[in-house]
Protein backbone atom coordinates (compact mmCIF):
# COMPACT_ATOMS: atom_id res chain seq x y z
CA UNK A 1 0.00 0.00 0.00
CA UNK A 2 1.15 3.83 -0.96
CA UNK A 3 0.53 7.13 0.18
CA UNK A 4 0.23 9.84 -1.87
CA UNK A 5 -0.66 13.68 -1.32
CA UNK A 6 -1.53 15.91 -3.77
CA UNK A 7 -3.72 19.26 -4.26
CA UNK A 8 -6.52 19.06 -6.33
CA UNK A 9 -7.54 22.63 -7.91
CA UNK A 10 -10.95 22.82 -9.13
CA UNK A 11 -12.57 25.15 -12.19
CA UNK A 12 -15.42 27.16 -11.29
CA UNK A 13 -17.76 24.64 -13.50
CA UNK A 14 -16.59 21.43 -11.19
CA UNK A 15 -17.42 22.92 -7.69
CA UNK A 16 -20.66 21.43 -6.84
CA UNK A 17 -19.60 17.99 -8.80
CA UNK A 18 -18.67 14.91 -5.95
CA UNK A 19 -15.23 13.89 -7.30
CA UNK A 20 -14.05 12.59 -4.53
CA UNK A 21 -17.16 10.27 -3.99
CA UNK A 22 -16.39 9.82 -7.74
CA UNK A 23 -12.77 8.83 -6.70
CA UNK A 24 -13.72 6.74 -3.42
CA UNK A 25 -16.01 4.64 -5.36
CA UNK A 26 -14.60 3.90 -9.46
CA UNK A 27 -10.84 3.38 -7.79
CA UNK A 28 -11.03 1.86 -4.23
CA UNK A 29 -9.23 4.69 -2.67
CA UNK A 30 -8.74 5.39 1.01
CA UNK A 31 -9.10 9.18 0.93
CA UNK A 32 -7.95 11.43 3.81
CA UNK A 33 -8.79 15.22 3.60
CA UNK A 34 -5.94 17.45 4.73
CA UNK A 35 -6.79 21.18 3.71
CA UNK A 36 -8.94 22.72 1.67
CA UNK A 37 -10.71 26.36 0.32
CA UNK A 38 -13.42 26.62 -1.93
CA UNK A 39 -15.68 29.25 -2.89
CA UNK A 40 -18.42 30.19 -5.70
CA UNK A 41 -14.96 30.97 -8.14
CA UNK A 42 -12.97 28.64 -7.68
CA UNK A 43 -11.58 25.51 -4.71
CA UNK A 44 -8.59 23.64 -4.02
CA UNK A 45 -8.49 20.35 -1.98
CA UNK A 46 -5.30 18.40 -0.37
CA UNK A 47 -5.51 15.07 -0.18
CA UNK A 48 -4.22 11.92 0.99
CA UNK A 49 -4.65 8.85 -1.44
CA UNK A 50 -3.79 5.26 0.15
CA UNK A 51 -3.91 2.46 -2.22
CA UNK A 52 -1.89 0.56 -4.87
CA UNK A 53 0.87 2.68 -6.67
CA UNK A 54 -1.36 1.94 -10.22
CA UNK A 55 -4.35 2.48 -8.52
CA UNK A 56 -3.49 6.04 -7.43
CA UNK A 57 -1.92 6.52 -11.00
CA UNK A 58 -4.80 5.49 -13.01
CA UNK A 59 -6.88 7.76 -10.19
CA UNK A 60 -4.62 10.45 -10.87
CA UNK A 61 -5.06 10.23 -14.90
CA UNK A 62 -8.83 10.17 -14.17
CA UNK A 63 -8.60 13.66 -12.30
CA UNK A 64 -6.43 15.30 -15.04
CA UNK A 65 -9.00 13.81 -17.89
CA UNK A 66 -12.06 15.83 -15.44
CA UNK A 67 -10.09 18.88 -16.00
CA UNK A 68 -8.80 18.78 -12.43
CA UNK A 69 -4.87 20.30 -11.79
CA UNK A 70 -3.17 17.71 -9.79
CA UNK A 71 -0.25 18.74 -8.05
CA UNK A 72 2.09 16.43 -5.88
CA UNK A 73 2.70 17.51 -2.58
CA UNK A 74 6.11 16.39 -0.22
CA UNK A 75 4.99 15.49 2.92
Amino acid sequence: MTNQVVRLNYPSTLLRVPIINQLIKQYDLTINIMRAQIDNEQGWIEIQLAGNIQTIEDAIEWLRSQGINVEFIQV
